[in-house]
């Protein structure tokens, strides 16, 4: 295997499926079936999952809400997702821990870097949830920063597209599909791919990203095995 040890972002609307919001059980379930496949094969997972199929704190700003207390209530829906991702995997006999960045003594361990490393390490799944624990940074950032933490061979974010385009592929069908770019390029083209802090964040720590469509069988093995599919942004040549 290419990565000994990965990060996967997870956005919370990938988690709806086609119903729009909430969790989809079949969706759940396709990806802790991935995920095993890479547990079986001795690589460490460590996941981050947005909350946008239950609340966006930018989008409850923009209603007039609080940005704070909105952005505090996406902490919290990240915190369904990870909770519901970690059933779906022990269910399917994967050992898993959620650690929270919000204090949830009763339903999450905090937490703790070296208690992160420690559980990867013994072969768990951990799950990063409450993004970075404050407001007005994305699970996106947090996403960035929990890779640094742990030392992670590569972020490899699972989407509904086979990669990045230089336009939305579902509206224009002649967008084109760029295999590798630099992330100097990501942040000067606007490519919306993640937030220009945890692109930076991944530049200057010199971190992979990899973006690929998760919902086509197998691909997470495939993207853990170093085969190309989707899209690298790298410093590499």
């Amino acid at each position: 295997m290419k990565y000994k040890r990965i990060l996967l972002k997870l956005s919370g609307e990938a988690l709806s499926g086609e119903n729009g919001g909430g969790i989809d059980g079949a969706i759940l379930q396709t990806i802790s079936d991935e995920v095993k496949a890479l547990t079986e094969m001795k690589t460490e997972v460590a996941i981050v999952i947005g909350g946008g199929n239950i609340h966006r704190g930018v989008a409850g700003a923009t209603k007039g809400m609080d940005r704070t207390a909105s952005d505090h209530m996406g902490m919290l829906a990240t915190m369904i997702n990870s909770l519901a991702m970690q059933d779906s995997l022990e269910r399917n006999g994967v050992i898993t821990r959620v650690l929270s960045a919000l204090h949830v003594a009763e339903i999450a361990e905090p937490y703790i870097r070296r208690r992160a490393m420690r559980h990867l390490e013994k072969g768990r799944v951990v799950i990063f949830a409450a993004g970075t624990g404050n407001p007005y940074f994305t699970t996106d950032t947090a996403a960035a920063l929990r890779a640094n933490e742990i030392d992670a061979d590569v972020i490899m974010k699972a989407t509904k597209v086979d990669g990045i385009y230089d336009s939305d592929p579902m509206l224009n069908k002649s967008a084109v599909k760029f295999d590798q770019l630099k992330y100097i390029d990501v942040l000067n083209k606007g490519i919306k791919v993640m937030d220009s802090a945890a692109i930076s964040l991944c530049m200057d720590n010199e971190i992979d990203i990899m973006v690929f469509n998760m919902f086509e069988k197998g691909n997470i093995l495939k993207a853990v095995r170093g085969d190309k599919i989707g899209t690298i942004v790298t410093n590499r040549d």
